[in-house]
């Protein structure tokens, strides 16, 4: 089976923090690709979050890992009687940063061989975001 799974840690404002990729051929373990999400966020210095918030699909287990390091999970569901493609409150920030990752053409299929790759090209679409952001010209104020 070819494909790739992509876990993103993203900050309230949409930008990635860590990102992990793997083979999609392997049996589905949403659980194991979770800790290795948690093993890097608590390894590139992210300890002192508190809270952290992910889709429905990473229930179970995920909250035992998440204690391991201290930190407290909440799972984002739909809410009873909603529609099926409305905003889910909290997993919107991510979907929205996978929808600006499709933007990119090495994004938007699987084009990478290596995972490693595949990560590597996420955090540099994201930096060539913010520094589009950063340098994007600003209206001057009305004298």
């Amino acid at each position: 089976m070819k494909g790739r799974k992509r876990h993103l840690v993203v900050d309230s404002l949409g930008l990635v923090m860590i990102a992990v990729v793997h083979s999609a051929g392997l049996q589905d373990d949403q659980k194991m690709a979770f800790g290795q999400v948690l093993v890097r966020l608590w390894a590139r210095g992210w300890s002192r979050l508190s809270l952290l918030w992910a889709d429905g699909m990473y229930e179970g287990t995920a909250g035992l890992w998440a204690m391991l390091f201290g930190w407290v999970l909440r799972l984002a569901r739909r809410p009873e009687g909603a529609p099926p493609f409305s905003p889910v409150p909290k997993r919107w920030v991510v979907e929205r940063t996978f929808a600006w990752l499709g933007r990119y053409r090495r994004l938007s299929k699987d084009y990478e061989t290596l995972t490693v790759n595949s990560e590597t090209m996420i955090y540099l679409a994201m930096i060539n975001l913010m520094a589009r952001r950063l340098t994007r010209r600003r209206s001057e104020p009305c004298s």
